[in-house]
Parts: C-alpha cells; sequence; structure tokens
C-alpha cells in the first residue's frame, strides 16, 4: 500500500513537471502507472488529493532538512530563539544543501518545474513559487543576516540588500541548472559565491 502511494506521488508529479498540473489528468497518472484510475482511487481521492499530499512532503522535507543543518525551521516570528543560535556556518550549509535539493533531488526539482509551469495560470501556483523560490527565502536570508549582524557576527549593513546579493546568484545558478547535464560546475560557482560573500560580510576574528 505505502509503496504504491509513493509511486502515484513520484509519477504524478513527474508529470505535473513536464505537462503541468493542470495539462495532467488522473487518466494520465494511472496511465503512467499502469494501473486503472479505479485502482488510483483507492490511494487517492483526487488529483487535488495527490497535490495536496505532493505539499505535504515537501514541508516535511524541508523542516527534516532545516533540522540536518542546525537553522530554524519557522518564520522568525514564530521562532526567534532559533534564528538568534543559528552560526553562519550552518547558513552555508544549508544554502548548498538547498541548491541539491532544487537541481539534484528528483522530487525537489520536479516540484520546482512544476510551479515555474504553473505560475502565470493560477494565483496558488504563483503564490507558492514566491514562497519557495523567490520571497520566501529572501526572507528567511533576511532574517539570518540580521540576527548574525546583531551578534556581531557579520559586519552592518542592510539586512534584505545583503540577502539579495546572497540569495540572486543562488537562484540564477538553479535556474542556470535545468541547461546542464550535470550540475557540478553550478555547485561550484555557488560554492565559490558564498565563499566570497562571507569574506566581504564576515567581522575578522
Amino acid at each position: 500500500m505505502t509503496d504504491t502511494k509513493e509511486d502515484i506521488l513520484h509519477v504524478a508529479l513527474r508529470l505535473f513537471a513536464r505537462k503541468g498540473y493542470e495539462g495532467t489528468s488522473v487518466s494520465d497518472i494511472a496511465g503512467e502507472l499502469g494501473m486503472t484510475k479505479g485502482a488510483l482511487y483507492r490511494h487517492y481521492k483526487n488529483k487535488q488529493d495527490i497535490f495536496d499530499s505532493i505539499l505535504e512532503r515537501m514541508r516535511r522535507m524541508d523542516v527534516e532538512r532545516a533540522r540536518r543543518h542546525e537553522v530554524p525551521e519557522k518564520t522568525f516570528e514564530e521562532s526567534p530563539a532559533a534564528y538568534r543560535a543559528t552560526k553562519l556556518g550552518d547558513v552555508r550549509a544549508f544554502l548548498e544543501a538547498q541548491f541539491d535539493f532544487w537541481t539534484a533531488d528528483e522530487f525537489g526539482r520536479d516540484f520546482r518545474k512544476m510551479l515555474a509551469l504553473e505560475r502565470y495560470r493560477s494565483h496558488e501556483m504563483m503564490e507558492l513559487y514566491q514562497t519557495c523560490l523567490v520571497s520566501g527565502p529572501v526572507d528567511y536570508t533576511e532574517d539570518l543576516l540580521r540576527e548574525l549582524m546583531e551578534r556581531e557576527v557579520l559586519n552592518e549593513a542592510n539586512p534584505k540588500q545583503l540577502a539579495l546579493e546572497l540569495y540572486a546568484p543562488f537562484f540564477l545558478l538553479v535556474s542556470a541548472s535545468d541547461a546542464s547535464v550535470e550540475n557540478e560546475e553550478e555547485a561550484r560557482l555557488l560554492s565559490a559565491h558564498i565563499e566570497r560573500f562571507i569574506e566581504r560580510v564576515a567581522i575578522a576574528r
């Protein structure tokens, strides 16, 4: 049962990334899996139920990744102490892990591509695109950098501007990775960018 449910999620997301959410039917998903629609409905009520399960899977993966790299799981308003305890090295490691997730992890890469396809067709998808890939990460990074400044780990500056300077190349390299067979060059460029950023803004000890 569990394996079939997992297979449905992965195949559905792969189709959403290729054809778009609106362009993919339950029949398409069932056909790709070699099962009937009736068999699929024993696991998920409808296409929206599949999509909601994908979102829940993404949420769990995000939390697990944040915990693994010891960075905040929630917003600053929900968990200010976690932001105040985060180390600069953990921020760097988390950024690199995020890049790997969005470019090399099949689930993350397909989710990102689905959002890119659907963002102009649906307000919900545009909001998800912004939350996951644009304004959400910038706001999160701004809060992390501001707290590092408060603890005198980073030089005083405009945290929003610094967040944009750090994140913009990340976003560009994630997009560039779609044209690469492998992501090694983009990953190397990202690591070099983060290193130069830290050298410029960190207070020498």
